[in-house]
């Protein structure tokens, strides 16, 4: 593979997208914000969706479009052929009919977005893609979802916001984790006050990625050894962060519930963190004792840059700790490690269990089971039948099913694009702190303010 060397890397992959953005960095001349509570329009009937990016998870969320009566896949763009056709053939498969498709390499998204009858788009492309397509999905006046993670400089998180409060336009961010129904049931009793006063939260992603960050180039999971351009799927654009990058580069599914509990951006707001990271073996490892790899394959000479096990934590201005984990180098059974704790109580999803003074026996754990059942979301208890046939646990019908709704409707989604930035902005300054030496970093305040007078609104009722 070509030699890429890391500051090559991060400015190729930032500054791609720099031209599209005026006004697009922290402290740069912005219009006032449009925050609309209200319906801009008539709500439409139907959504016409753009998808950029038809990978796995890009089909995942074309399956959920097709799944609706509310909406059409109208079009979508990816350069890669295999995407595209296996794209093709699931909507054909599913009924739907053949949507415009823009195919002539990694730019035709722009033509995508100069089609005035799309009404949104859904961004699902590798993450050093997301930051452009979303500002020029915005600036295009398309409601706008994207996937997760790909944070790769404060600016980058500027620019989303800026964009958004330029334009108007809307831009949710597609974490489902928020949904997950554990987390959800959580939420309710967060807010009920079983745990008491918060103090202290965790979450992460702990999860053994090593068969996805290497495979044959053809099968996308535990099938090989090779990445970048000899690999399949995330394979072929995931694991060159690894090589490049130190920090938590998928801090989202973790500090996404998390947020919801503490109100973050909505009364309470993250103030700066501290990240450090062990050594990096895992990925090597795996190359050399793979059988289609060995102490002799090219990639075995690989430096990988990215500890294997990455610790964040952060502070709150009311007070909360956070502690995020980032685990993906390693054996390790899947989990993503919640756990909220307060003066009244602790919860912890690992175990399965929680503990709540004067409602479950002193000192011991309680299964969470019983007390889950009683709080489960109205979301859940309204929906948990159409999420059934959802990826991840159903989780991915509550997030399109809120993105579509939004959508429609032209409002504000629950996860906005100062969610986004916040969030996304724990990557970049991870790799600061880690680089260092585990120093604080600031967080920037991308309401510029209005976090005091936000008012927490995620999951509230059971309609979307």
């Amino acid at each position: 593979m070509a030699k890429l060397n890391r500051r090559s890397f991060l400015r190729d992959t930032t500054l791609a997208g720099a031209a599209l953005v005026t006004s697009g960095i922290a402290g740069a001349e912005h219009t006032a914000p449009v925050l609309r509570s209200q319906p801009s329009g008539p709500q439409k009937d139907k959504l016409r969706i753009g998808f950029i990016g038809t990978g796995l998870r890009g089909q995942n969320h074309v399956e959920e479009a097709l799944l609706r009566s509310d909406c059409e896949v109208a079009a979508i763009a990816d350069p890669d052929p295999r995407m595209v056709a296996d794209c093709l053939k699931l909507i054909s498969e599913k009924g739907g009919k053949k949507p415009a498709v823009y195919d002539r390499g990694n730019f035709d998204y722009q033509r995508l977005l100069q089609d005035k009858d799309i009404d949104a788009v859904v961004i699902a492309s590798p993450w050093e893609w997301h930051t452009q397509q979303c500002v020029a999905a915005m600036q295009a006046g398309k409601y706008t979802g994207t996937e997760v993670c790909g944070g790769f400089s404060l600016d980058e998180c500027w620019q989303l916001v800026n964009t958004h409060e330029a334009t108007g336009t809307h831009l949710m961010f597609l974490e489902n984790v928020c949904y997950r129904r554990d987390v959800m049931a959580v939420l309710q009793m967060v807010r009920e006050g079983l745990f008491g006063e918060l103090m202290h939260l965790e979450g992460g992603y702990q999860h053994d990625l090593r068969g996805v960050k290497f495979n044959d180039g053809v099968t996308p999971y535990d099938s090989g050894v090779e990445f970048g351009e000899k690999g399949f799927s995330e394979a072929k654009w995931r694991t060159k962060h690894a090589v490049h990058r130190n920090g938590d580069l998928y801090p989202t599914h973790g500090i996404g519930p998390v947020a919801m509990m503490a109100n973050i951006n909505r009364g309470n707001r993250f103030l700066h963190l501290t990240a450090t990271s062990s050594k990096a073996r895992g990925l090597h490892e795996y190359i050399v004792n793979h059988p289609k790899g060995g102490p002799d394959h090219p990639n075995a000479r690989v430096q990988f840059n990215l500890g294997d096990v990455v610790t964040t934590v952060i502070r709150t201005s009311n007070g909360e700790t956070v502690l995020l984990s980032h685990d993906t180098g390693l054996p390790r059974p899947y989990s993503l490690g919640f756990r909220v704790q307060g003066t009244k109580g602790i919860w912890m999803d690992v175990n399965k269990s929680l503990l709540l003074e004067g409602k479950t026996k002193a000192h011991a754990w309680e299964s969470a089971q019983s007390w889950l059942d009683q709080y489960d979301h109205p979301l859940w208890r309204r929906y948990g039948a159409d999420a059934k046939a959802a990826g991840h646990g159903g989780m991915d019908f509550f997030v399109f099913h809120h993105f579509v709704e939004c959508a429609k409707r032209n409002i504000a989604p629950q996860i906005d694009v100062y969610d986004a930035a916040t969030w996304l902005a724990i990557t970049p300054l991870s790799e600061a702190s880690i680089a260092t030496g585990s120093s604080p970093q600031a967080f920037p305040d991308f309401t510029r303010g209005r976090w005091t007078e936000r008012k927490p609104d995620f999951a509230f009722g059971d309609t979307f």
